[in-house]
């Protein structure tokens, strides 16, 4: 068994995303870091810090080098950190060209491993975070078309696992919806704070570049396209834990969406089914939920990381190895699973299966007891409430006893003029459910 199962060969292809890991495997964050180092020179270069020679000369080596991360392994381990040994790498690289030389002096000049890793790492979360929101607008896309075609399929609602009232499906569908959409909105929010240079020098103040420091650090961040923060933030880690605090949100959503999914899909509910459910090893008869099993599994992993991530915020003084160390071993794994999570929820509504039938069938087989609240409100009409109140509760209590149908009981015990029989009618009960979703999908619009 693989250490995490993200690296698993065998259940990689279940619980991680390809897509997101490969932006933050060794390669991804070496050529990121690479990346900085380029746009580093060629800033300096620009605002007269080393010479413009030197400049292209570094980055035309940093943009082509290609370094194994294997060979940086027993220096990092030593370090603690990359970037010493990336350093020595791409300047042996520049010297070994032709004059090179000198402009081997140049690299990485007035800046420490932190502006590397932490710009290294943002470059990565800008492409994610575009992965990111492309599938939760997908996912939207498919939840409002399902909300909107399903908004008069009636249903059970259930509270504490409990059956309620009659309600829609597409209602609890927009339910799903809502939420992935102010994740959208949250998301452009954060991003300004997020997407910002990592640029402090040493000791957080630029100190080696003197009076120049902000010139280089503004060519920086226009090289890069990230914007400028008030001040460095290396040990401000406030932005990235933000990230943390929403991805925890949104897996919160697709978790909710999962298990509601998973619920349904039992086979003493049948209302929903996974278009291409999971064998078993022994009993031919089963298709096991096993997209939403792994969203629901996912997303509680994430959960569980957020309460770490909100760690990461405890640096003491100018830099702390242990609160960034802890950020390396939470943050990764957040941002894979959650990857994960919402490519796996958009397969599984893809192939999602609605039992319109038995979502009615199971609203019958209560004969009428969720139709209880809407007797009582149609006696209270005729009666002081409490009195409605009561004479509907005993109902039920007869009705669950003898299996006979509510509505019947009632039309035998009461003389108020209440057309029973059409009470009885669970499309009736749907309340708001319509304008609700309407709500919902204009907002969208």
């Amino acid at each position: 068994m693989s250490l995490l199962p993200f690296d698993s060969a065998f259940l990689a292809p279940l619980l991680s995303d390809a897509e997101t890991a490969e932006l933050l495997d060794d390669r991804a964050q070496l050529r990121a870091m690479l990346v900085f180092e380029a746009a580093l020179a060629q800033a300096e270069g620009r605002s007269g810090i080393i010479p413009e020679d030197a400049a292209a000369r570094i980055a035309a080596v940093a943009e082509k080098l290609e370094i194994d991360p294997a060979a940086l392994a027993e220096d990092s381990a030593r370090d603690g950190i990359p970037v010493p040994a990336l350093v020595a790498e791409l300047r042996k690289a520049v010297a070994e060209q032709e004059g090179g030389g000198e402009a081997a002096h140049y690299v990485h000049w007035g800046t420490t491993t932190q502006d590397v890793m932490d710009t290294g790492l943002v470059l990565r979360l800008r492409r994610i975070l575009d992965i990111f929101d492309k599938r939760l607008l997908e996912l939207g896309d498919s939840l409002a078309k399902l909300a909107d075609a399903e908004r008069t399929t009636v249903m059970l609602a259930r509270t504490r696992g409990q059956q309620a009232t009659p309600t829609s499906f597409g209602l609890k569908v927009a339910g799903w919806l809502a939420p992935l959409d102010r994740h959208r909105a949250r998301l452009a929010e954060l991003r300004p704070r997020l997407e910002v240079l990592s640029f402090g020098g040493a000791a957080g103040n630029l100190s080696a570049l003197g009076e120049r420091g902000t010139t280089v650090e503004a060519a920086l961040a226009k090289e890069l396209g990230l914007a400028l923060p008030p001040l460095p933030w290396h040990s401000q880690r406030d932005g990235l834990v933000e990230l943390g605090n929403w991805l925890g949100l949104v897996s919160g959503s697709l978790g909710k969406l999962a298990g509601d999914i998973l619920l349904l899909c039992q086979n003493e509910v049948g209302e929903l089914r996974e278009g291409a459910g999971g064998g078993s090893s022994t009993l031919p008869q089963k298709q096991n939920p096993v997209r939403s099993e792994a969203v629901l599994s996912l997303t509680r992993h994430v959960a569980g990381l957020t309460g770490q991530m909100q760690m990461t915020s405890f640096h003491a003084h100018e830099r702390d190895g242990v609160a960034w160390q802890m950020e390396w071993l939470v943050l990764p794994q957040m941002l894979v699973a959650t990857g994960a999570a919402l490519r796996r929820s958009l397969e599984l509504l893809d192939g999602l299966q609605v039992d319109r039938a038995k979502m009615r069938a199971n609203i019958e087989a209560t004969g009428g007891l969720t139709l209880a609240e809407a007797a009582s409100f149609a006696l209270s009409a005729h009666l002081p409430r409490p009195e409605a109140q009561a004479l509907v509760k005993d109902a039920c209590k007869e009705a669950i006893a003898s299996g006979r149908p509510l509505m019947e009981i009632l039309a035998e015990r009461s003389e108020a003029p209440v057309e029973w029989q059409a009470l009885a009618d669970p499309a009736l009960q749907l309340g708001a459910a319509e304008a609700f979703i309407d709500r919902v999908l204009h907002q969208r619009r």
